[in-house]
């Protein structure tokens, strides 16, 4: 154990969370030759092996796994105690990646972050908006933004907001289509929704709550697309209001009936929640979304 290096840790969490010496070594600003050498004189130094590499990828062994748990509580420690010793008068720096929804990180978010980013500069915030659930466990995100409250894990989080959606279509699809009048007239039209296999959370199951009649001729997995196809007239679509807001190519259908409401909770993990920057994060979404609580539920 006298040739133990803790800074090897970093490079074998690197590896256990992109599943690539590539990828690793890319995030840490290095090259796979030095990644490999330094996860092997980890392996070496606690005489066992850590990772499987194959030719697909790299995966924890066994005692990997047991010494995975160790090795996220020695990074968290060091963090903290980097940040706590620098200081709240120091400048933030590093990184902070928020893992969001498509549409909220997309029309929310990425218009807003600009003025956080100028508070600190020498901070590098990046937004990774993809419409799944993010893994905080294996650091796939710094925070992040969910439609759910998680029920397990070492993580904590608080209701951001809520925020409505309603049903929109083309002004040239509806007037090329049968008038709608009630919720019964919804049969006879073409909707644009998810794919069903592909929903990453119960509360974007949008249709039973439309219409049991109501079949999607277009899906898809990502809300952006889905509201490209609606703008060029592919059907009815349930879009939050954020993403609609002072668009004049779309309108809402039956807009005091079709309202849905739904939620954003913001999680970061238990470990990680003290840290200066994500914890600055994480207050400025949380004002921003105070601030536009007329933009998230009109």
């Amino acid at each position: 154990m006298r040739d133990f290096d803790w800074n090897d840790v970093r490079y074998f969490l690197a590896v256990v969370r992109t599943g690539t010496l590539t990828l690793a070594a890319r995030r840490l600003g290095s090259d796979h030759t030095t990644v490999g050498r330094r996860l092997s004189a980890l392996e070496a130094s606690l005489g066992a092996k850590l990772i499987d590499r194959g030719p697909t990828g790299c995966t924890p062994t066994a005692q990997g796994e047991r010494f995975l748990a160790d090795a996220e509580a020695l990074e968290s420690v060091a963090t903290r105690a980097q940040e706590r010793i620098a200081g709240s008068d120091v400048a933030l720096s590093g990184t902070v990646r928020i893992g969001t929804p498509d549409g909220f990180g997309s029309f929310f978010l990425a218009p807003r972050i600009m003025t956080f980013c100028d508070r600190h500069p020498e901070l590098e915030v990046q937004i990774v908006a993809m419409p799944r659930v993010f893994s905080l466990s294996k650091r796939e995100a710094d925070l992040a933004i969910g439609l759910t409250r998680p029920a397990e894990g070492r993580l904590v989080s608080r209701k951001l907001t809520d925020y409505s959606l309603r049903l929109y279509a083309a002004r040239r699809y509806l007037e090329a289509s049968p008038p709608i009048r009630c919720r019964s007239d919804l049969a006879g039209h073409h909707f644009v929704s998810y794919i069903d296999d592909l929903i990453f959370s119960p509360e974007l199951d949008y249709m039973p709550q439309i219409s049991r009649d109501a079949s999607a001729r277009l899906q898809s997995s990502n809300l952006i697309a889905q509201m490209q196809a609606t703008i060029a007239g592919a059907g009815l679509c349930v879009l939050p209001c954020f993403m609609v807001d002072g668009d004049p190519r779309l309108v809402a259908v039956l807009p005091e009936e079709v309202v849905l409401t739904r939620s954003f909770w913001l999680v970061v993990h238990a470990d990680q929640r003290h840290l200066a920057r994500i914890r600055s994060a994480a207050e400025f979404i949380l004002a921003a979304a105070r601030t536009d609580q007329s933009l998230l539920n009109p």
